[in-house]
């Protein structure tokens, strides 16, 4: 029973550093948009909001997409054995 508990509690603490890293990661790349071609005023907080939740939703699929592989690749395994 406690190798069932530890190995769900590595999975969700990998999933939150996958998912933490994603939006980081998400963050970075939306920094190099030029918001001044899109924007009126690119440096005010109603710019640094869509680029917020646009990291969050842009991180978290991501990491959504990764979780998945990730789950699927450890389910190939069943075949094998």
């Amino acid at each position: 029973m406690d190798q069932v508990a530890s190995s769900a509690g590595m999975h969700a603490l990998m999933s939150i550093v996958i998912e933490l890293f994603s939006i980081a990661l998400a963050w970075i790349v939306i920094q190099e948009i030029k918001w001044d071609a899109i924007m009126k005023r690119p440096r005010g907080p109603q710019v640094r909001l869509v680029q917020i939740v646009l990291s969050i939703v842009l991180g978290h699929g991501f990491a959504s997409f990764v979780l998945a592989y990730w789950n699927w690749s450890g389910l190939l395994r069943g075949i094998v054995e």
